[in-house]
């Protein structure tokens, strides 16, 4: 099951998932992405999951299901949890996409359902920032500083941490561009895929310290104890970061209006 948390009262940007950004909703942009990835994937049940009538209603527009969550659901993945079990038999596995970023890698979320069906407890992808992509994240930054997270991971893929700061940090930086095509730094992507229990556990965690500083709910699972696999996937068309902010629309706009928009129609 592939769930699209929609809530309504976004501090820094409110009502966000209805926002238009290039003529395109935010919330219809995401559905978009969603059934693309899923054309080819049988037996996936696409719903968004929302505090709202309204934005329940527009997603119903664009032909999509919506369920209708608790406001006090403080997380994406908590709603996630609370759409899989409102189903009269719980799926295996949930898959969290965060409505906030409808400009997925290819083959994001289709990589982390095959984690999961591999064994995987949590997926969740990251790409490797070229020394141009993790330039542009930073002068994001300067604007934007709780705009888009970066991971450090281990070699097997598990992921050690997650930072709106970013991290590593980088010493001898300029001999390292000269050696180097990549640079260190994995920019996480805002999708998560659960097994059930998984899920159920996070859910059943309070939250944590370092989470709650942070505003990363991925860093309560670790705090916790479960692992967390990373999956590498290719960069998109442009790397947007999420919409958290009215600057990040401007920005993304901008990029469409350059590249195109990666947007699939919807039927």
């Amino acid at each position: 099951m592939v769930v699209i948390p929609a809530r309504a009262g976004s501090s820094r940007l409110p009502r966000k998932p209805l926002r238009p950004i290039a003529g395109r909703t935010l919330l219809h942009r995401t559905i978009a992405m969603a059934r693309g990835s899923l054309r080819d994937l049988p037996d996936i049940d696409l719903v968004v999951a929302t505090d709202d009538r309204e934005i329940a209603d527009h997603a119903q527009a664009a032909g999509c299901e919506a369920v209708m969550t608790q406001s006090a659901i403080a997380t994406g993945s908590g709603r996630a949890l609370a759409a899989a079990l409102a189903r009269p038999s719980p799926p295996r596995f949930v898959v969290s996409l965060q409505g906030d970023s409808p400009f997925q890698p290819e083959g994001a979320l289709s990589a982390v359902i095959s984690a999961l069906l591999d064994g995987t407890q949590v997926a969740t992808p990251v790409i490797a920032l070229d020394w141009d992509a993790l330039d542009s994240l930073r002068d994001h930054k300067m604007r934007s500083p709780f705009s888009g997270t970066t991971c450090v991971r281990a070699a097997d893929g598990r992921a050690l941490w997650f930072s709106k700061t970013i991290i590593p940090a980088i010493r001898d930086e300029a001999a390292l561009r000269q050696t180097e095509p990549l640079s260190p730094v994995w920019r996480h992507v805002g999708l998560y895929g659960y097994a059930i229990d998984a899920l159920k556990r996070f859910e059943q965690t309070a939250p944590t310290p370092l989470e709650t500083l942070e505003g990363l709910e991925q860093l309560r699972l670790l705090e916790s104890g479960i692992p967390v696999m990373t999956v590498p996937v290719p960069p998109p068309l442009f790397d947007s970061s999420g919409i958290d902010t009215e600057q990040d629309i401007v920005r993304v706009e901008a990029l469409i209006a350059i590249h195109g928009d990666p947007t699939p129609c919807l039927p």
